[in-house]
């Protein structure tokens, strides 16, 4: 149970973090270059044994393709920090738990991988997850504007915010569909930290070799509270992970049982430690999306919890 609450605890932190960005300065894009570095980082002091890595093929099809998805990282990394600044913690961490219905379609529809018969309530499910993350990302119109143009103009910028928790809503799906693809037909299970590992590495590439484009190209500065704003963000981004998957080994890799009860914890941990830290305040529809999204995932898992 400890695996699961840290699983938890860095995940949030994640969002938090994202979320105070704006807040110290902090270049987001340059942040998370500067994050994977941590990551690798992270994961090598994690790893008991070094000469594991001796082992890896890095010129083959898995090893190749399992660097490129680090580009995908860095789109979603993105997204989640654009979604925690401009809309909300919440949103952020509903878009990103709720993305959970992608790699199951997927599972279900193309790689047929499914370890159960699903029901009409998993459909429903799924379906009300969708619903979930639409409430989730209306915004309030903004009040008190000195004049209609004003308000006009502030009422569209406000509800164009919902383009980001959807982008992050895919993007995350695609994420998990592709680490559970890769890791899966590539890694063998006691090599999953290697996995992470080879794909935090790929991401570290691409995004510097696009942080120096930058740099040359278009005279971007690097700054010191951006490099340490991101390599402060690693440390949680590996550990949730890592944690993630600890506390999927001691739960018997019961994946249908952990991931549920670890998305409910994360919305709600996520919610509520928005509002202490920030004041951070939910719309009706909002609030209804964050149940719709509890019941979406008990729907989808009711089998394997029990109910």
């Amino acid at each position: 149970m400890l695996f699961f609450l840290l699983a938890v605890a860095f995940t949030v932190m994640l969002y938090l973090i994202m979320r105070a960005y704006p807040r110290y300065r902090v270049d987001s894009f340059h942040a998370v270059v500067f994050n994977y570095y941590a990551c690798v980082l992270t994961g090598l002091v994690l790893t008991p044994d070094l000469r594991v890595f001796t082992e890896v093929q890095w010129t083959s099809e898995g090893t190749v393709l399992t660097m490129a998805l680090g580009a995908m990282f860095v789109t979603a990394f993105m997204l989640i920090g654009l979604t925690a600044q401009k809309v909300s913690v919440t949103a952020t961490s509903l878009a990103g738990n709720m993305s959970l219905v992608i790699p199951v379609l997927f599972g279900l529809f193309v790689f047929r991988n499914n370890n159960k018969d699903f029901t009409a309530l998993n459909y429903l499910g799924l379906v009300l997850a969708l619903v979930a993350l639409a409430l989730g990302a209306i915004q309030r119109s903004p009040k008190g504007s000195d004049t209609a143009n004003t308000a006009g103009a502030g009422q569209a910028a406000k509800q164009a915010l919902w383009v980001f928790p959807v982008l992050t809503f895919f993007a995350s799906g695609t994420n998990n569909t592709l680490i559970n693809f890769l890791s899966s037909k590539y890694y063998p299970s006691g090599q999953i930290t290697v996995f992470m590992i080879v794909a935090c590495f790929g991401a570290m590439v691409i995004g510097t070799s696009i942080l120096v484009y930058r740099i040359i190209a278009h005279g971007h500065r690097l700054h010191l509270r951006s490099v340490l704003g991101g390599l402060l963000l690693g440390v949680p981004n590996f550990l949730s992970l890592y944690f993630l998957l600890l506390a999927l080994a001691a739960f018997g890799n019961s994946a249908a049982y952990v991931f549920p009860i670890y998305n409910i914890l994360t919305m709600l941990v996520s919610a509520l430690a928005a509002w202490a830290l920030y004041k951070e305040r939910l719309n009706t529809l909002n609030k209804w999306g964050l149940v719709l999204a509890v019941v979406a995932i008990v729907l989808i898992s009711y089998q394997e919890l029990n109910l």
